[in-house]
């Protein structure tokens, strides 16, 4: 859906707790899902309109550096880059052409959980968070995984 931007250009922000806005990237086609790593040292953030996941280092007061393409979602089939999750062993999941592409730690593509419909974002549930909640175009899909998500709380 076309909308006219306000701003001349789509970046990611930071919100203090003081309620101070920081503008930390600005050079993103359209960012969209983001998350950090295990230990929290990375910051993963992906831009939908080019297909690819960016990293950023997080630094003691917030801020980030880098800012590298890490790994890109690639196909020929429907789909976008969009909602992005971590599991238990720092594998990073992310929607995209034909499903949800899975990278190892370093960024190399485990493989991609084939979907019939196109996909916008999921999420980790039940008890032991082995099931795989997708929410698709016309349809909610439940599949188990072998690597639980990771427990927030």
């Amino acid at each position: 859906v076309p909308r006219q931007q306000e701003l001349s250009f789509q970046g990611v922000y930071r919100i203090d707790g003081d309620g101070a806005l920081t503008l930390l990237a600005d050079d993103f086609a359209q960012p969209n899902g983001l998350c950090f790593s295990l230990d929290e040292s990375r910051l993963f953030v992906n831009d939908t309109e080019r297909g690819h996941i960016r990293v950023f280092g997080v630094e003691a007061n917030g801020d980030l550096n880098g800012g590298a393409v890490w790994a890109a979602t690639e196909g020929t089939e429907p789909g976008s880059t969009d909602g992005m999750k971590i599991d238990s062993r720092g594998n990073l999941y992310c929607t995209g052409p034909g499903g949800i592409h899975v990278f190892d730690a370093s960024g190399e593509l485990l493989g991609v959980i084939a979907t019939p419909e196109d996909c916008a974002n999921f999420t980790f549930g039940d008890e032991d968070l082995r099931s795989l909640y997708i929410a698709a175009s016309t349809s909610l899909y439940r599949l188990r995984v072998r690597v639980p998500g990771l427990r927030l709380f």
